[in-house]
């Protein structure tokens, strides 16, 4: 094989490579495709019930089970305000199991602080998969409770418990990206997390030095600036992670699956400068190579 063409496939692996490494980067074991479950806040009006259900056009099959404002806080306290998770349980969802390597999809309605992705990247970590979820209320509400019915549902519709350790994790996993997200923008805030979780599946970082510069690096990598205060907080929290019965694997899994859907920042104006950065750059050292090798070549003296 030529050179110039050993070259190229290192340059086209390394260009591939790349532009994976900025894609951020779970089936029910007796649950059934098609299986639905909806969970009603239960502190919901019976025509709330009704909206709800007739907005979601849940199914008259549909297993039907209500959330309590003590099970929100159960996993909501000391993350939030207490002010913010309230004294009653509004936020409703459903889930329907999904096809086996389908992956999560995610839509909300009157939820304003956490976004579709925030949830799917909460869900993943907590061993949710292959389904298909809708969370809503019958008003606008931050939506940090509505985590806790899906995982319940999820129990009931897999029969397999979700361990405390991990519903925990995952909901400060999606507040924090929600909090993030208020200096960096959702969908940056996504992207870091969803990376770090990726990288962690892969290779975790053995001290509190190593988890911190592979923030560092993976911030600068998305081009997000985080102050102190975050990237201690992040430390925290992948450091609860690592501790945590968590099966990676899955995680990783779904992780690529749900990659569209988390890597929203990089179908922005800023992800497409970011990428096209970094093909830029390969360009300079694929032409800087080609220079080189043509520069070694004998000449013909005429």
């Amino acid at each position: 094989m030529k050179e110039d063409d050993i070259v190229k496939r290192m340059l086209t692996g390394c260009l591939l490579a790349s532009l994976l490494f900025t894609f951020p980067a779970m089936a029910a074991a007796d649950a059934a495709e098609g299986d639905v479950i909806v969970t009603l806040g239960e502190n919901l009006t019976e025509q709330q019930k009704q909206q709800i259900l007739n907005e979601m056009n849940a199914p008259d099959n549909a297993q039907i089970i209500t959330v309590s404002n003590a099970e929100e806080h159960k996993y909501l306290d000391g993350l939030i305000p207490k002010a913010q998770i309230g004294t009653r349980a509004i936020s409703s969802s459903m889930i329907t199991i999904g096809a086996k390597g389908s992956g999560l999809d995610v839509e909300t309605h009157n939820i304003t602080w956490v976004t579709d992705e925030m949830y799917t990247n909460a869900l993943i970590t907590a061993g949710v998969k292959d389904a298909k979820i809708y969370v809503t209320a019958p008003f606008a509400v931050s939506g940090t409770a509505a985590l806790t019915g899906l995982m319940k549902a999820y129990e009931i519709s897999s029969d397999q418990a979700i361990p405390d350790d991990v519903k925990k994790v995952a909901t400060e996993e999606m507040v924090q990206t929600a909090k993030l997200g208020e200096s960096i923008g959702p969908d940056k805030a996504v992207a870091l997390l969803a990376k770090m979780k990726e990288e962690i599946a892969n290779n975790p970082p053995q001290t509190d030095e190593d988890l911190r510069a592979l923030i560092e690096k993976v911030a600068k990598d998305l081009g997000i600036t985080l102050t102190e205060d975050e990237i201690n907080s992040l430390i925290s929290l992948f450091n609860k992670m690592k501790n945590a019965n968590i099966d990676w694997n899955q995680v990783n899994d779904q992780l690529s699956k749900a990659k569209d859907k988390l890597s929203a920042f990089l179908q922005s104006e800023e992800g497409k400068t970011f990428i096209q950065n970094i093909v830029d750059i390969l360009k300079e050292i694929w032409n800087a190579i080609k220079s080189a090798f043509t520069s070694s070549e004998p000449q013909n003296n005429q």
